[in-house]
């Protein structure tokens, strides 16, 4: 048995996370062997003057990286040179910005293992996809989209349907089609702030529209078309950013017909359509031919993953629509496409949304156990939730006091289109964060918001 015991290290990372990486970093360095069993861990945690506890998640992290196995009965075992997996380019570990709303990262070795397969498929068809390609998608591609929609509840025609770059990409491209500057998008008075960004750049006018718990109210929306004579409704229906309201099938019904009456365009963004499948039909499926329905995928697979499919209405706008993608993007990402259908084909994606849903639940109930006390707004499937802050705390308090934390937090400032912002945050959830980390960070937050670490 390897008289072995990890350097101290101050890295300021949790140490359980510490010992798993102090773990590879001396098989690298030949300090363990392919072969040598690593001591009880009860015997690490004495040497260390740490729980038996930490060891514990240290070297289950461990094995979750493939570093070391564990067998009952025998001890844990240093993995043969040829089965330890390739450690990340360091130069690859880039900062991550927490206050995105991102999904929960997946942790379980087996999905992990299936994802890199696509990567290996993906590598053996390497020179045509470093080639110039069509800036809609592939014939193959659009048809591998519109089967997944299919699968996922989402109807569209392939011959209207363009996969691009992200929905941020696909919604300035359809600004850039329906707006010239001093031109007005209704919105809800609380939206995603990549619309309030996008607009800003084209000098595109935004009008906030009153809602309720079940979104825009379909008197509010008829009074501002006759008012305002807008260009388009931008809409986020489903798990919206940042309320995590899903709007019901009546009122989706509701505000098409206003939209009918008034033969006005739709923007449906709907980020979230593939990690809550099950939200009712779009409201673009009631209005076809009024309706851009952008289904976006990072928010299922990963902000990396940029890529959407964007329903086009009516197929005379697909020159101008292509135009403007190709102005700004030239094309999507060829290798980008090419994983993500392997993903489809061989389960990949399916089971991702799986992992996806599960971690999104787990983390929305650690968040209301924790913030029993506070006053939130979520959704089991959200990554995030919207956190209206007590009389008396405002949201320059809570950022401070949250200040150097992991978990993401965002004032109203960011998403207010119409009247003062207010006192409230949203938080996210999901990224690379893990759940005990999650955990401490949410108790932080409660205490930040309920005022307790701050009084006398």
């Amino acid at each position: 048995m390897k008289q072995w015991v990890p350097a101290p290290r101050n890295s300021g990372k949790p140490r359980y996370l510490e010992i798993a990486e102090a773990i590879r970093e001396d098989i690298d360095a030949g300090v363990l062997a392919p072969g040598d069993r690593l001591p009880p861990q009860r015997r690490v945690a004495q040497e260390l003057g740490v729980d038996f506890s930490t060891v514990s998640r240290g070297y289950a992290e461990a094995v979750r990286r493939g570093y070391i196995e564990s067998f009952v009965g025998r001890g844990t075992f240093v993995k043969a040179l040829d089965a330890l997996p390739e450690r990340p380019d360091p130069r690859r570990a880039l900062e991550e910005d927490p206050m995105m709303n991102m999904p929960p990262e997946p942790d379980d070795p087996v999905l992990l293992a299936r994802m890199q397969k696509g990567l290996e498929h993906v590598s053996a068809n390497l020179l045509p996809l470093l080639r110039y390609q069509s800036v809609t998608g592939s014939p193959q591609d659009r048809a591998t989209a519109a089967e997944w929609m299919q699968a996922n509840g989402l109807h569209c025609a392939p011959e209207q349907l363009v996969i691009t770059p992200g929905s941020h990409a696909a919604l300035y491209a359809i600004l850039t089609v329906l707006c010239e500057p001093g031109s007005t998008i209704l919105c809800e008075d609380v939206t995603y702030p990549g619309l309030r960004s996008i607009a800003a750049r084209q000098g595109v006018r935004l009008i906030g529209l009153t809602s309720d718990k079940d979104g825009v109210l379909p008197e509010a929306l008829e009074e501002a078309i006759t008012t305002h004579w807008p260009a388009a409704l931008y809409l986020n229906p489903t798990l919206q950013n940042p309320t995590t309201r899903t709007i019901p099938s009546k009122r989706r019904q509701e505000i098409a017909a206003v939209l009918q009456a008034h033969d006005l365009t739709l923007i449906e963004d709907d980020a979230y359509c593939f990690v809550d499948n099950g939200a009712p039909a779009s409201i673009t499926s009631l209005i076809p031919d009024l309706g851009w329905h952008i289904a976006g995928l990072s928010k299922c697979f990963g902000a990396g993953l940029r890529l959407a499919y964007t329903t086009v209405p009516k197929r005379s706008l697909l020159g101008q629509f292509s135009q403007a993608l190709r102005s700004m993007h030239v094309m999507v990402s060829p290798l980008n496409l090419a994983l993500l259908g392997r993903w489809i084909e061989d389960g990949t994606a399916a089971e991702l949304q799986r992992s996806v849903r599960k971690a999104a639940a787990e983390r929305q109930a650690l968040a209301a156990e924790v913030l029993q006390e506070c006053a939130t707004t979520s959704d089991p499937l959200a990554f995030n939730l919207w956190l209206t802050l007590p009389r008396g705390t405002s949201r320059a308090e809570v950022m401070g006091r949250m200040a150097g934390r992991q978990i993401g937090i965002m004032p109203s400032d960011a998403f207010t289109v119409t009247g003062l912002p207010q006192e409230a945050v949203r938080v996210c959830l999901g990224g690379p964060i893990r759940l005990e980390e999650l955990h401490e960070d949410l108790i932080a937050l409660n205490d930040a918001v309920t005022r307790k670490d701050w009084l006398g």
